[in-house]
């Protein structure tokens, strides 16, 4: 098995390493490396990550004990990584909402393994089962057809950010639940990118004929169609996933930042990596709205400077005399 290129791949499969350790203490490495589709030299080093980890006070008793040989592998867990886990109620409450939640999933298996857990903690938790409703916005089912069939669709879709009613061609590629919400993932025929819609927020839905939207790239942010809850389906590091797709209106602006405004780089998702040039770097970052990259233009002055497109080259001093007339201060003559 290929190791997950992705942080979150990689701690899945190391709690599973590590949890089977625990109850056998001390295993042949090659057993262990077989038993989890690895190579010896892939188990080491995702054990490695798990070296000096404990709980607070982090005093030695309460670290985790990693023993690695040349040919076995123990691992010995602190005190109270040990001991079973005991839930307070708020956090059984919590974890049982969750489980609602998750079967309550259309094509979830209402008897499979996660039902019968969750009826234990029920019982558990007073014997009443937790209630949790869905969104169920009119149109999901037939947004859900068209995804599972590969159709494209017409819509009619309310824009929070810029309080209008626009028509969009859509492909439609992922759908998941989150927050209460659903969310669609879906190729935009009108901004010719990957686009994110809120369900309940189209208002009409009519069937198009195959082929009138062009074929997705194969580099487009979430080209594999699944379905979840709170960001269930694709997962870090599979094809097609993608930890950021903007919304309908966004539109890509490109910066130049400075060295003291590089917190820009690993605050706000950017298409593609930062180009180096004289002075600095050039980004290009999705922007939901103007206001939204004029309070961004002004954190970053005087370090940071539209490049792309030109009519926003002066959003920042214009918010800036704004702001400079509101509190009665003089505002200097047309500057660059």
């Amino acid at each position: 098995m290929t190791k997950p290129a992705d942080t979150a791949g990689r701690f899945r499969r190391l709690l599973a390493i590590l949890a089977w350790l625990a109850q056998v203490e001390e295993a042949p490495i090659d057993e262990a490396a077989s038993r989890f589709e690895m190579t010896p030299e892939e188990l080491v080093d995702e054990l490695e990550m798990a070296a000096c980890c404990g709980v607070p006070p982090y005093t030695p008793d309460q670290l985790m004990e990693i023993v690695v040989t040349d040919t076995s592998v123990s691992a010995r867990l602190g005190r109270s990584l040990a001991r079973p886990r005991r839930l307070s109620p708020h956090e059984g409450f919590a974890l049982a909402a969750a489980a609602r939640a998750l079967v309550a999933t259309p094509g979830s298996d209402e008897n499979g393994a996660l039902s019968r857990a969750l009826a234990k903690l029920e019982r558990a938790l007073g014997g009443e089962p937790v209630g949790v409703e869905l969104d169920n916005p009119p149109f999901l089912s037939e947004v859900r057809a068209a995804m599972e069939s590969g159709s494209e669709l017409a819509i009619a879709y309310y824009s929070a950010s810029s309080d209008r009613l626009t028509d969009r061609k859509i492909r439609p590629v992922r759908l998941f639940a989150a927050e209460g919400h659903w969310y669609l993932d879906a190729w935009c025929g009108e901004a010719g990118d990957m686009r994110r819609f809120r369900v309940d927020r189209i208002s009409e839905v009519r069937p198009l004929e195959a082929g009138t939207l062009p074929p997705v790239p194969v580099d487009a942010a979430g080209t594999s169609g699944s379905e979840g809850l709170n960001g269930g389906g694709p997962q870090p590091g599979d094809p097609g996933f993608a930890v950021f797709v903007p919304g309908p209106d966004h539109r890509r602006v490109r910066l130049f930042v400075e060295e003291p405004a590089s917190w820009l780089l690993e605050s706000i998702p950017s298409v593609g990596p930062p180009v180096p040039v004289p002075g600095g770097v050039e980004v290009e970052v999705f922007v939901g709205g103007t206001a939204w990259l004029e309070r961004l233009l002004l954190r970053l002055s005087p370090h940071a400077r539209v490049v792309d497109p030109a009519e926003d080259r002066t959003v920042v001093r214009d918010a800036a005399r704004r702001i400079l007339r509101r509190y009665g201060a003089e505002v200097a003559g047309p500057g660059p």
